[in-house]
């Protein structure tokens, strides 16, 4: 077994990144994004966003979501942060047959020669098979420095779909969605401490909610002032 098979073997899903999981406020783009992730028969689509926007969380519900199907084909996700430095050809290699493909963080590669003909041949064989393939990147198709047009026109020949960052007000009520969803219940006054003492990014903000969770419940412990300072030590 090669390295690159070890590796694909060891991406595991979140358990957590489902789409009952996803916070998103009826008429936000990451709504729009929900209700177009979830709708299979659309073939090609293309996500973007900073980060913490919520791009990775969406492309692992949707391959949880198929997991639920009754098919039998499989639903592949490959972050391509993590994968970026194997050869593109291998990566890529007989994923059409599958039913989904989710690329992750495809700017981590878009402009790397030696990524540029195996993406553009393998949107074709994906085209040809029928295989859903799903991107996201961390900003436009335009902006991507693609260096071969043709795959540029295949980055683009779908839908996109643009993430705004969460404002103050979002990043607290998802806050308190996750904390919800963990059995816990967190204050506008302990969420909106979090949020002034905390970098104002997700991913931070759900590790510091996990740390308390995991205290919490170790300590029979309610989601005070007091406790999240001492276990934060902020």
């Amino acid at each position: 077994m090669n390295d690159f098979q070890q590796l694909s073997l060891a991406i595991k899903l979140d358990d957590r990144a489902t789409f009952d999981n996803f916070y998103a406020p009826t008429g936000t783009p990451q709504h729009l994004a929900k209700m177009l992730l979830q709708d299979e028969g659309k073939q090609y689509a293309y996500v973007c966003g900073s980060s913490g926007t919520g791009l990775s969380h969406l492309m692992q519900a949707v391959c949880q979501q198929h997991s639920t199907r009754l098919s039998n084909g499989a639903a592949v996700y490959l972050p391509l942060k993590e994968l970026c430095d194997y050869p593109a050809d291998q990566v890529l290699e007989g994923l059409e047959s599958s039913d989904l493909v989710c690329l992750d963080d495809l700017d981590q590669v878009a402009g790397r020669e030696e990524w540029q003909a195996p993406l553009f041949n393998f949107f074709n064989r994906c085209s040809e098979s029928g295989t859903r393939l799903l991107i996201t990147a961390h900003t436009l198709p335009d902006y991507l420095e693609v260096l071969l047009d043709d795959l540029l026109s295949r980055l683009k020949s779908g839908i996109s779909l643009q993430l705004m960052d969460y404002k103050d007000a979002d990043l607290r009520r998802l806050l308190q969605h996750r904390a919800s969803g963990l059995g816990l219940y967190l204050s506008d006054e302990v969420a909106r401490f979090l949020l002034h003492r905390l970098p104002r990014n997700s991913h931070l903000l759900m590790a510091a909610l996990e740390k308390l969770d995991a205290v919490s419940l170790r300590e029979q412990r309610r989601l005070t002032l007091p406790f999240v300072k001492t276990v934060l030590d902020i």
